[in-house]
């Protein structure tokens, strides 16, 4: 597997279809299971926003643009940094499974990052994708349903 392969999470939960798109659009659910600091979200094409993210004495400006929004079936936005170059490109969809919901998140790299930071490494990102998605948003969900 090359390292630009796109890294792909799914995850079955045990939540509404709209109950995952909220989390995932709505911006104060998005700072409870995502990052806390996100400025502003809107689940609209041609959306910006930016926020920082400090890991290990190094900035990491995201800079996120909506691309793709399909109401409750998909949404799509491309990262990029301020201090570092590279670009890529985040797709969520959603599908139903009886009263349950499928995620599959895939992140593509349009163009590289650069190799010498550990967070741009692909074993970094697949596992930041699992723990965001499989971990931090799972517990959310459970949290955050009420049968």
């Amino acid at each position: 597997m090359k390292d630009n392969e796109p890294i792909i999470v799914t995850h079955l939960f045990n939540a509404s279809l709209e109950q995952v798109w909220e989390a995932l659009t709505n911006v104060k659910q998005m700072r409870l299971w995502y990052f806390d600091v996100i400025t502003d979200f809107k689940p609209e094409v041609s959306f910006q926003t930016s926020f920082l993210i400090m890991n290990e004495g190094r900035n990491f400006t995201h800079n996120w643009k909506v691309t793709e929004v399909i109401p409750q079936s998909k949404i799509s936005y491309r990262w990029t940094f301020d201090e570092y170059p590279g670009e890529s490109i985040s797709t969520f969809r959603l599908s139903k499974e009886e009263h349950r919901t499928i995620l599959t998140v895939t992140s593509e790299v349009l163009k590289e990052f650069p190799t010498d930071i550990p967070e741009f490494k692909r074993e970094s990102g697949v596992a930041g994708w699992k723990y965001l998605i499989k971990e931090r948003l799972f517990e959310f969900l459970q949290k955050s349903i009420k049968f």
